[in-house]
Parts: C-alpha cells; structure tokens; sequence
C-alpha cells in the first residue's frame, strides 16, 4: 500500500505523490516564543514528525520546515511587563521549546525561519497583493481584501457570516470590508517596528508563514500540516495570499490537521487556563511516556489528557522494556521496520494500529521467553521486530536498564544543574516567578542553593 493521507481540503484520504520525488517539502506551524508551550502544542511536532520520517524512508529525501514566530504582540506584551527587549523573551523560549521538543524525542526540522529574518520577503509578498488588486494600504495598515479572492473559505468550508464570527474581527474604519485581515502594522515607538513603503511597522500574524513558506520551500508545497485551530482564520488566511501573490497557483497540496488535546472536559488552552506545560511533564514524567501516551490515539481525533493516561503509558513501557530486558540474552538479527507497521502507517498514519502491531509482538516475544528450550533465533527475530516497531514511533530507543533506573538520585546532577541554569537566566530575564518556582521545586527535592559571588552553588539535604 502506498501512502494514503487525509486532505483537509478535500476532505478525503488521497494518495501522497510529491510533486518531486527527490524532495518532498512539508511545512508546520511552529510556537509563538513568548512563554513555554502547553502539552497540546507538542501534539503536532511529534505526530508530524513520524510522518517526517516516514517520508525520509519512502523517499530518501525531505525538506521539512517548522517555523518560529518571534513577533507577535504577545512577544511585545512579555517584554513590555518585563522590561527588555524582545529578543530576551524570544530567544529564551526558543530554546526552552527546542529543549522540550528534543526531550520528547522530536527531532529538529530540516529548517527553522524566524519571522523577523524574513521581513523582507514578507515586504515583498505584501507589494505584490497590492500591485495585483488583492491588499491595500490605509493608515499605516495594510489589508488583504477578501472580496479579491473568490475561493475564500474553501479549506475550512464556512459560510461569510460564520467566519467573521469565528474570527472574532476587528471592526476598524479603515477596513473596506470587515472580513478583510492585516499583512502590515504601524508600531508606535515603544514597539518593535521596520520601515516599509507604509511607514515603520511590524508584519501581522499570516503572513509570516506565507512568506517562509515560499522561501524556503517555493511556490506550492506538498504538505502544510498544523492544528486543527490554525485551519481557521490562519490556514484560511495563508491560502489566500499566497495564492494571489503567486498567480493562482496552489499554496499547499496537502492539508493536514491534528486534533486539539482536552483537559479537564476543556480543550486545553492558555486562554482557559487548563495547561499543563512541556518544560514541567518532562521533569515529573517519563518523557517518553509522554510521547506515547501523545501517539495513543489518531491524530486527527480530539485526545483526553489525563494523569490516568500518562501513567497507563508508564506501565506500557514497563512491559515492553521489561520484554526487551527478558531478551538480553539474544542479539536482534534486524531492526528494520515490520511491513505490517509500515502499513498502518501508510493508512493516515494510523499509530494506534502501530501499538496494537507493538503488543502483539511483545507478546509473541513473552510467550518464546517463557517457553523452555525456545528458538534463539525466534527471540531474536522478535526482539528485531519490537525495536523496529519502536522506532516507527520513536519509543524503545534506550536500553531497559535506562529505562527502569529513572529517577535515580546518584544520576541526577546533569538535570539540577540544568534547572539551576535555568533560574539563573530567568532572573536575568527578570521572571522572576519562574526563578522562584525552580528554587522551591529544587527544595521539595532536597536540593539547597546558595548565592555566592562565584556563582551558585548546591548540595543535597
């Protein structure tokens, strides 16, 4: 079976054929950098890049970008309230999610555009809306103008009236029509700002992905992957303008959403305030854990997150590492990936099919190790098998031994030392709330700091 994914624009699985096969392109919408992100921002990075690999495998190549928004009036909001440049917020959270991505097993894209790199390829696409009739500039604004482009709303499918209400528009005098979205802001002094044929400014939100997605990927692009939030204005949004920036050729030929992650009967959101944050799972969990408990349902159905799932994906692991512990007198004879994950994966990477294939090789891997005199060569099949498999998924990756001794105090330092190094640049970024929260947390655990001239130094209780 050749790879199948559900098209959010067509709204049917369809067959994935690159428009060139030695270099498929995918682009995912990547984390405003002005706080740590919450556990349903990761859904898409991990989901999105098990597909990453699974393209790399299928066709020996991929360009994959995953932006990093870096202005943003929440960016400005945080560094206002804290009194520093942007960039002090931006490149702190930057790294913190990269940090957090990675200790979920997510590797890094092949590419990573900030939005202020690419000011001016965002000038540029905008002067091109203007100069074709689909943007116009009023008051140091300037605005797409959605009555321009008639297939408007084709990716989400709402009627005009339902997509004003569900993106919650600004009503402004200087709009010709209420739907029509910002391309370009004027920026008071006390914001950032870059000077542009309408006057010092800053892009608005859509924009930015727009124009990195053209830069680095070109015109069209096979794959454009994100939240099923994002469909609606943004996705919406990049669609038209950079269809009418580029002659009406097609932005993106795929469109793929994952659904959002529900927490406490809520979808979870910083809005309602039923987060929980990558930066602290990944201290108190498994990360691992997390990943798969993240991978435990399809990807385009909401997902309940819970405590109970968390730990149920705990006890997974402790079974399946405990198999691989029970096969340690064998050596794995191939670890490629089985053809019957390979095939789940294929159907719109269907992930929990792959762990229902990882049970049941796990439990033919039991059964031979408990049978006296079993095959050596069967054990070792299956333990190729059951690495294979993890890997389709990014779990068993690390040795049993690994697995069982986490936590393990004598092995701790490098994460103390990791969290005091993070206190230390919050209270240079003056947060210091969160400077606060690591002492007291390092405290809990009977880690004691002291403030010396030479630096911080600590010891255990």
């Amino acid at each position: 079976m050749s790879l199948h994914l559900f098209n959010s624009l067509t709204r049917r699985v369809e067959p994935f054929v690159p428009l060139d096969p030695a270099r498929p392109t995918m682009y995912v919408c990547g984390p405003t950098v002005y706080n740590y992100v919450h556990i349903g921002n990761a859904r898409g990075p991990v989901v999105f890049g098990v597909l990453a690999e699974l393209l790399r495998r299928r066709f020996g190549a991929l360009a994959y970008a995953r932006n990093i928004t870096d202005v943003d009036d929440k960016i400005n909001n945080a560094a206002r309230e804290q009194g520093v440049p942007i960039s002090t917020i931006t490149d702190r959270f930057a790294a913190a999610y990269r940090q957090d991505m990675a200790a979920l097993g997510v590797k890094a894209p092949d590419l990573e555009p900030e939005a202020t790199a690419h000011i001016g390829q965002i000038i540029t696409m905008i002067e091109r809306l203007i100069e074709t009739g689909h943007a116009y500039a009023a008051e140091g604004h300037v605005l797409f103008s959605v009555a321009s482009y008639p297939d408007y709303g084709k990716l989400s499918r709402r009627d005009p009236e339902e997509m004003l209400a569900g993106a919650r528009v600004d009503v402004a005098p200087y709009k010709r029509d209420p739907g029509d979205f910002v391309l370009w802001k004027p920026s008071t002094d006390d914001l950032p700002g870059w000077d542009s044929p309408w006057g010092r400014g800053r892009p608005g939100w859509h924009i930015e992905c727009s124009a990195m997605a053209a830069a680095h990927l070109g015109e069209t692009i096979d794959i454009h992957a994100g939240g099923v939030d994002l469909q609606f204005p943004h996705h919406e949004n990049e669609i038209a303008q950079s269809e009418c920036a580029h002659g009406g050729r097609i932005f993106a030929r795929h469109w793929l959403h994952n659904g959002m992650l529900n927490f406490g009967g809520a979808k979870m959101a910083k809005s309602v305030g039923n987060i929980q944050r990558v930066h602290d799972l990944v201290r108190e969990y498994p990360p691992e854990a997390l990943r798969l408990a993240l991978l435990s349902a399809h990807y385009r159905q909401p997902l309940e997150w819970s405590d109970g799932l968390i730990e149920q994906s705990v006890r997974t692991l402790d079974r399946l590492y405990g198999t691989l512990r029970d096969l340690a007198d064998c050596e794995a004879t191939n670890t490629s990936i089985p053809a019957t994950v390979e095939a789940a994966l294929d159907d719109d990477l269907n992930t929990p099919q792959v762990l229902a294939e990882i049970a049941r090789i796990a439990g033919e891997a039991r059964k031979a190790c408990a049978i006296d005199g079993s095959s050596a060569s069967d054990r070792a099949r299956l333990k190729g098998e059951l690495l294979g498999a993890g890997l389709a998924l990014g779990l068993l990756q690390q040795e049993p031994a690994q697995w069982f001794a986490r936590g393990a105090s004598n092995d701790d330092d490098g994460r103390i030392q990791a969290l005091i190094d993070e206190r230390i640049a919050a209270k240079k970024a003056r947060d210091f709330a969160r400077a606060d929260a690591i002492r007291d947390q390092l405290a809990a655990e009977g880690i004691l700091l002291e403030d010396t001239a030479q630096g911080v130094r600590w010891k255990r209780a």
